[in-house]
């Protein structure tokens, strides 16, 4: 794994920093109602994002998750202000609006969804990674599931396959602990989510989903060996968030001293700690950071807020026909 120099601590940083500042302000817009539907934001797993993309070929590594997928974008690289206008349902987002929150989808970039349906993308990601072994790419595509998710039984033919297959797949699961509100102690006979692995011979293994680092060092291995034509892991991300499972989540099932034990851990904090500790950046430099945070926050604020809205007609362009479907008769 290339070394986590000063550089990448730096990078980190900065990148965690915006992707929590990114999720506030749109938690922020949608109380004012400039962003609808659900919402479902990611402050507190930064850390997952952050030390995979370290351990990933950008070139050709691919993406796929579940609905918490704002951030994931771009860090793979998609523009932070289309992002934010696909947020607000703007011709100028990654899905000229027709997506929104739960569906964002750049495939230039390499992510693939962004998928509302609880588990649904857990298949395709074994699909985009049987793409590339077929074509030879080389490519490893890393595939993150929600605790919740893992109870879904396409979970498990899907581990079947791709086991059976050894598919350039590296399989994620973050588990912060109440899948939408429910914990894994009341969902499951286990409460060692990373165990399900072993029922199908696959290397698997927990990881402090909150330390960037451990992150890193984890997904590392399992693309290289992935990448080597050895086959899947499955790795469990022990995480957090700290807010709810979506914006209308009461969050009636956990207190707030909890909330507050887990802020004591915050990656952005402990990246920011190690900065100051090996004086790979001063007090100044962090305020320079936090700075050009803000501002790039507020440019994607305001190119969301002028961007225009979508023809209707554009609705009707995705919709598929086919003019010549053989099981309905053309005359009566």
């Amino acid at each position: 794994m290339e070394k986590i120099t000063k550089e990448v601590y730096l990078k980190w940083y900065e990148d965690m920093l915006f992707w929590r500042k990114f999720e506030d302000k749109l938690a922020a817009v949608y109380i004012q109602q400039k962003v609808r539907g659900f919402l479902h934001l990611y402050n507190g797993q930064e850390a997952v994002l952050a030390g995979s993309l370290h351990a990933m070929d950008l070139s050709k590594d691919k993406m796929i998750t579940a609905y918490r997928n704002h951030v994931q974008p771009i860090g793979m690289g998609v523009d932070p202000k289309k992002v934010m206008a696909e947020l607000y349902g703007k011709a100028t987002g990654t899905s000229q609006g027709l997506g929104g929150s739960m569906h964002i989808f750049a495939p230039d970039k390499g992510f693939y969804g962004g998928h509302g349906i609880v588990g649904g993308q857990i298949p395709l990601g074994a699909g985009l990674a049987f793409a590339d072994k077929y074509f030879k790419r080389g490519a490893v595509t890393l595939c993150y599931m929600g605790d919740g998710a893992v109870r879904q039984g396409s979970l498990h033919e899907t581990f079947n396959m791709a086991m059976n297959w050894k598919l350039p797949v590296v399989f994620i699961c973050e588990n912060n602990g109440y899948a939408m509100g429910t914990s894994v102690e009341r969902t499951a006979n286990h409460t060692d989510i990373w165990k399900l692995g072993l029922g199908y011979e696959m290397p698997c293994g927990p990881v402090d989903g909150m330390n960037p680092v451990k992150v890193a060092e984890a997904v590392h291995e399992a693309v290289e060996r992935a990448r080597r034509g050895d086959g899947p892991t499955f790795l469990e991300m022990k995480t957090y968030r700290y807010r709810g499972h979506s914006m209308s989540d009461a969050q009636h099932y956990r207190t707030k001293d909890e909330v507050a034990e887990y802020k004591k851990i915050d990656p952005i904090t402990q990246v920011k700690e190690v900065l100051l500790e090996k004086e790979f950046a001063t007090e100044d430099d962090i305020s320079a950071m936090d700075k050009r945070v803000k501002d790039l926050v507020k440019e994607c604020e305001k190119f969301a807020e002028e961007s225009p809205y979508p023809e209707k007609s554009l609705m009707y362009d995705a919709v598929y026909e086919q003019k010549d479907y053989p099981f309905l008769p053309h005359k009566l």
